[in-house]
C-alpha cells in the first residue's frame, strides 16, 4: 500500500498538465512525473515489477482524488 502520497504541480497549461508526484511503498521512497494522459515517468527506480500494476491503479485513484476532484483543503 502506498503511504505519505504528495503531489505538486510541475506544468499546466492548455496543452500539458504534469505533477510531480512521490511516495512509499515497502519502505521505499518513489518519485516521478504524473502528465494528463495518465503516464507516469519514474524519477527513481521503478517499482517492483510484481506490484507495479497495484502502484499505478492506486496512483490513478489518488490523482482522481487529489487533484482532478480538489479535495484540497483550503489555506
Amino acid at each position: 500500500m502506498i503511504s505519505h502520497f504528495q503531489w505538486r504541480e510541475r506544468k499546466n497549461n492548455w496543452l500539458n498538465k504534469e505533477w510531480y508526484i512521490s511516495f512509499y511503498f515497502r519502505g521505499v521512497h518513489y518519485k516521478a512525473i504524473y502528465y494528463k494522459d495518465g503516464s507516469i515517468q519514474w524519477q527513481t527506480q521503478k517499482p517492483p515489477s510484481d506490484a507495479q500494476e497495484v502502484i499505478t491503479e492506486q496512483i490513478h485513484d489518488l490523482v482522481l482524488y487529489h487533484i482532478f476532484e480538489d479535495h484540497t483543503p483550503p489555506l
